[in-house]
């Protein structure tokens, strides 16, 4: 469960702090953002799905989208903050993998 912690000097985004697992896995889904892209988010999402779901999801797809825009605009209500604070850290994280990428390309490290 995230808390609030002000005495510490490492925090992630938005000031909450995540179990070790959490912040592992966190990392994990943002290198391979960085790495392979949108695809990579949406392969997590099918990988935490069970089978039986997926069969609703492709019995059923326009309740399958409205059921997500409806999870999604409650979330944007009631955490609205800790998600910005989430897709920023990403968009970080894929803009400094994309810098770094750069940078070795023209210093001539290229791998």
């Amino acid at each position: 469960m995230p808390t609030t912690r002000d005495t510490d000097f490492e925090r992630s985004a938005a000031g909450m702090d995540y179990d070790n697992p959490i912040r592992e896995k966190a990392s994990q889904l943002g290198s391979a953002f960085a790495e392979s892209g949108p695809e990579a988010l949406f392969e997590e999402i099918e990988k935490l799905l069970p089978e039986s779901w997926r069969e609703h999801i492709r019995t059923f797809p326009i309740t399958a989208v409205l059921l997500g825009v409806g999870i999604g605009v409650w979330l944007g209500m009631k955490k609205g903050d800790e998600v910005i604070a989430a897709g920023t850290s990403m968009v970080t994280a894929v803009a400094m993998q994309n810098v770094a990428k750069v940078m070795q390309t023209a210093t001539g490290g290229d791998d």
